[in-house]
């Protein structure tokens, strides 16, 4: 997840024909069926829709003056690694001083697989401490805990109520993951995770979701399940059962980084960097020693090519790891291309290991200091969780609302 959030809901112009949200329609130039909610139907229709931001979604947050709000999380499974941080934490960082940011652990979703029950509380607060020691400054974000606000769980029940299982049978790493596992060995919840995505988008009214490649079919879902519910529970019908009208949610727009947004494994440039990777060597972790790094590196895939350069769809990795020097060292693709280009793989690899090494050791100092005052952390996921739970319920309360609950 890494999503950004503001403070204002769309207005719908010509993405309501016919009283019809065009998500339900079939959309121009594509094959792909959107479904009509249960006793709606349209026939013949193609429509391009656009949409402007104008009316607040919650009357809390009308001023001009409220910063727009950034929420995104990283899985408490396995080790931070590279990539999290390249593609997501280290933007936290300068997003933090423009925006209204909320980072979180998303414990919940490391339980869609078999896990360590010992091992996830621990590896949630390492989670948490590696995201201060990264940078997040606590003065100006909050970070928590995703399972200690539980409006997370409560709308993605009321999500589900109104999610077809066509929708989500259709999820490709739902079809990946459970045909490596077995249907014995899958549990519901890697099925429905993607609708607890969608709650953790929904409750804090998303403008833009930056997301990976892999994410965006997961964000389609989101904004169909936006639509789906305004259509089914907003506007005037919400409006008779005392609300405030309108949209419930606003339907929230993909947004990838330019870079760093995928970076690849060091055994495949062809594979993302990941946790789950049966090999360590294919990744390097934020807490890596000196020594492991220098190691990782020195064994990671490259090529036969003379010279280096980025782009070149036959060679993956050297533009893999000329995208990570890039980011590392802070220069511009234009910067490091002029360097690296007449360097061989034995110059270039020394040069890489001293950059990351340098960069991810203050990180690895603070992060020793973080863990070894608990109390503090603890501090910093109580006061996060209490902030982050104030915006979630308005939303919340408005969908009980709006779906007909009898108040509390």
């Amino acid at each position: 997840h890494f999503l950004i959030l503001s403070n204002t809901s769309p207005r719908f112009t010509s993405s309501m024909l016919c009283g019809i949200p065009s998500k339900f329609l079939r959309r121009h130039g594509s094959n792909r069926r959107h479904h009509l909610p249960i006793g709606h139907s349209v026939a013949g229709l193609r429509c391009h829709c656009s949409v402007s931001v104008s009316q607040p979604a919650v009357s809390e947050t009308s001023s001009t003056s409220v910063k727009k709000r950034i929420v995104s999380g990283v899985q408490p499974t396995g080790s931070i690694h590279l990539g999290n941080y390249l593609g997501a934490i280290k933007n936290w960082i300068s997003l933090q001083n423009s925006y209204d940011t909320l980072f979180f652990i998303v414990d919940l979703h490391a339980i869609t697989l078999p896990y360590d029950t010992q091992q996830l509380s621990s590896a949630t607060k390492d989670t948490a401490a590696i995201y201060l020691a990264c940078g997040v400054d606590t003065s100006k974000a909050s970070v928590f805990v995703q399972s200690h606000v539980r409006a997370h769980v409560e709308l993605m029940w009321l999500l589900s109520s109104t999610t077809p299982i066509g929708w989500l049978n259709r999820m490709i790493q739902f079809k990946e993951k459970s045909r490596k596992a077995g249907d014995e060995n899958v549990g519901v919840a890697l099925l429905t995770y993607p609708v607890l995505m969608a709650s953790d988008i929904l409750l804090y009214q998303s403008d833009f979701v930056p997301v990976g490649e892999d994410q965006k079919q997961h964000l389609e879902l989101t904004r169909e399940l936006a639509e789906r519910v305004n259509y089914l529970y907003g506007g005037r019908k919400w409006k008779k059962l005392g609300g405030r009208g309108g949209a419930i949610f606003k339907v929230p727009e993909p947004l990838i980084p330019p870079a760093g947004a995928r970076v690849m494994s060091l055994t495949d440039g062809l594979s993302k960097m990941s946790k789950s990777a049966p090999s360590d060597q294919s990744r390097i972790n934020l807490l890596d020693p000196k020594d492991v790094i220098a190691n990782k590196i020195k064994r990671c895939k490259t090529d036969s090519f003379s010279g280096l350069e980025f782009d070149n769809p036959d060679r993956p990795e050297c533009n893999n790891l000329l995208s990570i020097y890039q980011l590392i060292t802070g220069r511009t693709k234009q910067e490091v291309a002029q360097e690296c280009q007449d360097l061989n793989w034995g110059t270039f690899k020394p040069l890489l290991t001293d950059a990351l090494i340098d960069h991810l050791h203050p990180i690895q100092v603070r992060y020793e200091e973080i863990v070894s005052d608990t109390d503090y952390l603890d501090r910093v996921l109580a006061e996060g969780a209490r902030k982050a739970a104030d915006i979630a319920d308005v939303t919340l309360n408005n969908v009980y609302q709006a779906m007909g609950f009898l108040r509390r």
